[in-house]
């Protein structure tokens, strides 16, 4: 069976993203420099079936590695609808299941990627989405409020973070709202470039 982890960059006072997030202003304000060590890298661009890129370096390869594990996508409705507007088709190449009140058939994009609304619960979608999985990890794509909630709930087997050293002060944090007595947390692994630094956690809920 797969695991079940998210997989984020943060500032490095701890935002995903910056005020005022949305569809015309994706990740908030300032918030796309948590990523700058993404955009460096070609692996990220080929993903979009993209040109662009000045690196291969170790940096790609935890791009690679993290598309390769992932089966299926689990997905909040404003990360969702944020993305909806300025994804390319396809990006995702295996389903995602979009967790909203809202009433809507499966919106299948052309090649692999096909968006399941589910209006049942966190379970629920985690469920559909192993199924999907076929045996391979489950991504909790964002955002913060969805992963808190995984979180909380004792869901989530792992999870990777990698550390910009950008400064974003304000807006949508990642650890907002967390049960402290429902988990702890121990380093895996770490890594390491001038943009980013990437560290792996396993998650043990407690008794």
């Amino acid at each position: 069976m797969g695991k079940v982890f998210f997989d984020s960059g943060i500032s490095l006072d701890g935002y995903l993203a910056g005020d005022n997030p949305g569809p015309k202003n994706p990740l908030g304000d300032h918030g796309p420099t948590i990523h700058n060590w993404m955009y460096q890298q070609k692996a990220f661009w080929q993903h979009l079936n993209m040109e662009g890129g000045k690196e291969d370096s170790a940096d790609g390869e935890v791009i690679r590695s993290t598309i390769a594990r992932t089966g299926a996508y689990v997905m909040g409705k404003r990360m969702f609808d944020e993305g909806e507007a300025n994804w390319p088709e396809d990006l995702f190449k295996a389903d995602v299941f979009v967790l909203t009140h809202e009433k809507r058939q499966p919106w299948a994009q052309k090649g692999s990627t096909t968006f399941y609304f589910i209006n049942d619960g966190i379970e629920s979608a985690l469920q559909k989405a192993k199924v999907s999985a076929k045996g391979k990890d489950i991504r909790l794509q964002g955002g913060a409020n969805m992963i808190q909630q995984y979180l909380n709930a004792g869901l989530v087997d792992e999870f990777v973070i990698h550390v910009a050293p950008v400064i974003i002060g304000s807006g949508i944090r990642l650890f907002d709202h967390i049960d402290r007595n429902q988990f702890t947390t121990e380093i895996m692994e770490t890594s390491m470039s001038p943009l980013v630094t990437h560290i792996r956690y396993k998650l043990r809920n407690k008794d």
